[in-house]
């Protein structure tokens, strides 16, 4: 069993020999709320959930939350996990489709 560290649990770019290589490992808690941003670097929306296979353990689903002012007129959208990318040095995920 691999030995969870603190690093393993932040978003933050860590300098030096042991730096949670970008993005290996994530908690639930540091890809919620992340922004996503599409190819031409607009902010789309935020990822609210994720949704998980629990036969494989592997994330389908990214829930992405769009527009919206306090609750009203906001939209999710389940995007499939190859469909976002992450941007290490911005550290956002990207959109890799066309948002239509």
């Amino acid at each position: 069993m691999e030995k969870l560290t603190e690093d393993n649990f932040t978003k933050d770019m860590h300098d030096g020999e042991q730096l949670n290589k970008p993005f290996k490992y994530l908690a639930a808690s540091s890809i919620i709320g992340d922004k996503v941003h599409d190819d031409k670097d607009a902010h789309m929306g935020d990822i609210k959930d994720f949704m998980m296979d629990l036969s494989t353990g592997k994330i389908e689903y990214y829930v992405i939350e769009f527009g919206g002012f306090l609750g009203i007129g906001t939209k999710y959208f389940a995007i499939p996990y190859d469909g976002l990318r992450v941007d290490a040095e911005k550290k956002i995920f990207v959109f890799k489709g066309n948002k239509e």
